[in-house]
């Protein structure tokens, strides 16, 4: 007989007039690690929300049944409870950690008061074992010198630093249920990993049951006993994460597993969610990936470039980018990868001379950016793009998409008049699988895919030759990266581009790259044919990359 530690029945939410979590109903096992997987807008942290009673005030619970059996004691159903008691059950009985450690954090409190505040709270005692039990805690989710995280203030940490924190406190009180809502999303695949081993350690010294939300399913592969797929606020599919992954029967899940590129294949397209919710088979032809011939000139040559900042007054230098040296040609796909902190932001960022280098030499097809006139580097800019990773903070909010699409081409003059470049928008939005309706739409009326391709056509508007693509599809879902990664190969095909594909996902790396450079620490520390790398690295810091991605 199954311990269940949680039981939800024909939980119904009503948002409006629409149901975003439509009579599901899902089991927890005692001591399992349950995965609940799906789309953005599937319903999955509105579901692990209302375990919690911290619905947003939009939507309420009209029907169902939420019923959590501790270890000792009778079961109790949540929704029955009061606000007050209900204040008992979460955090001490059951604990959440958020998406975003950073939003979730509260930035004028030190780290180490945040989790103190929480033992405060359920379990109480003298500051003296209070403190000693944070630093216990610190130590146990494995961060280095535990005494100073605890004085430090949350933007001081890194993203997997800030996680941990997140983890320490979800365990002040010894909780025997944790809710984990998407923890490892836009981490790199390092850090995703040490999280991911530390929840599995944590769950089998304390026995811990563990609800991990993700839209991943890779990241389930190697540490789910079971999951459960949602698909606009139902449940299509259920069942052993082995048995799931080895023959999943649903459609949606046979769509969510194999639109994630694999270190296997490179089909000429990803297949998508909506073609294998119309049965469609899947791609069989191969991405084609020719060699630069012989004697080929680059298209851009970045010789001996760094950058550097001065931190403590000057007393501190950190090497952002560290004497760089590397060759772009006309129509690849140069891959750039590493970990976050590594300088591939700072890279592309220098090369667009958004921020000015130190030293170096940068070379776009026979001029050299870094010594040009301003005017010369206006007109050069023309050629140059870029497509920002975080498409809702690089869209001005006051402008329609149409507008936001139309501001490069008023810019730089291009067509005839305002009519002209109207149409040129309109044809831009169709280009990138939107529709012209769409140009007096805002951009918090889109969604994050959406909101990618209007950057795409932002970027495109100039007729440019040479685009650096910034960590551009990490914060999507997979179904909707597979959309944008499709529609960056039609479009580099279409209009004979160049890439530079910074990530720090090393399988959309692979899949989308002619060529790789690995960067660690400000510096290249591989370079190779995509393939070639992957399959044969030859620097331990590549390899522990490789090692790394889940699945």
């Amino acid at each position: 007989m199954k311990d269940v530690v949680l039981n939800i029945e024909r939980l119904t939410l009503q948002a409006g007039d629409e149901r975003p979590v439509d009579e599901i109903g899902l089991e927890l096992e005692r001591g399992k690690f349950t995965g609940l997987a799906g789309e953005s807008g599937s319903g999955k942290t509105l579901t692990a929300l209302s375990v919690l009673g911290l619905l947003p005030p939009a939507v309420r619970m009209t029907s169902g049944s939420i019923r959590f059996s501790p270890a000792e004691g009778d079961p109790v159903e949540l929704t029955a409870l009061s606000p007050k008691k209900m204040c008992r059950i979460r955090g001490h009985h059951i604990s959440m950690i958020f998406q975003e450690p950073m939003t979730s954090l509260n930035p004028s409190m030190r780290c180490g008061d945040q989790v103190l505040e929480a033992i405060r709270l359920h379990l109480g005692g003298d500051f003296r074992s209070m403190r000693a039990m944070v630093l216990r805690l610190f130590d146990e989710v494995k961060l280095p010198d535990p005494g100073s995280i605890c004085r430090s203030w949350p933007h001081q940490l890194s993203g997997g630093q800030r996680q941990r924190v997140m983890i320490a406190m979800a365990l002040a009180a010894r909780p025997e249920l944790i809710i984990a809502d998407e923890p490892t999303t836009a981490l790199d695949v390092t850090v995703q990993k040490s999280i991911l081993d530390l929840l599995s350690e944590l769950r089998e010294k304390y026995r811990l049951s563990i609800l991990f939300i993700t839209h991943d399913l890779t990241v389930l592969k190697q540490i789910a006993d079971s999951m459960v797929i949602m698909y606009r606020g139902k449940v299509v599919e259920a069942g052993s994460a082995r048995k799931i992954f080895e023959a999943p029967e649903a459609p949606y899940t046979k769509g969510l597993i194999a639109c994630r590129p694999g270190l296997g294949r490179t089909p000429y397209r990803l297949p998508t969610l909506s073609d294998f919710m119309a049965g469609k088979p899947p791609e069989t032809r191969k991405l084609n990936k020719p060699g630069i011939p012989p004697g080929t000139p680059p298209l851009i040559r970045i010789r001996n470039l760094s950058k550097w900042y001065a931190r403590d007054r000057g007393k501190r230098i950190i090497k952002a980018v560290d004497r760089v040296s590397f060759d772009v040609y006309r129509g690849e796909t140069m891959g750039l990868v590493g970990e976050s902190g590594c300088g591939k932001t700072t890279l592309g960022r220098t090369i667009l001379r958004l921020v000015e280098a130190n030293s170096g030499d940068i070379d776009f097809d026979g001029k050299n950016l870094l010594t040009c006139s301003r005017s010369a580097l206006r007109k050069i800019r023309r050629q140059i793009q870029v497509v920002f990773q975080d498409p809702y903070s690089s869209l001005s909010p006051r402008r329609t998409a149409g507008q936001i699409i139309r501001e490069p081409m008023e810019i730089h003059q291009i067509g005839r008049n305002a009519a002209d470049r109207s149409a040129r928008t309109a044809r831009l939005l169709e280009q990138v699988g939107m529709n012209t309706s769409d140009m007096d739409r805002y951009p918090h009326e889109f969604s994050g895919g959406q909101r990618q391709r209007i950057g795409i056509a932002r970027a495109l508007a100039c007729n440019p030759s040479f685009l650096i693509l910034d960590e551009a599809v990490s914060a999507l879902d997979v179904s909707v990266q597979a959309q944008i990664l499709n529609l960056l190969n039609e479009l580099k095909e279409t209009y004979q581009l160049t890439y530079v594909f910074i990530s720090h996902d090393l399988t959309v790396v692979r899949y989308m790259s002619d060529r790789i450079l690995v960067m660690k620490d400000g510096s290249i520390v591989e370079e190779g044919r995509a393939d070639s790398v992957y399959q044969a690295p030859s620097h331990p810091y590549t390899e522990k990359l490789i090692k790394s991605i889940p699945g």
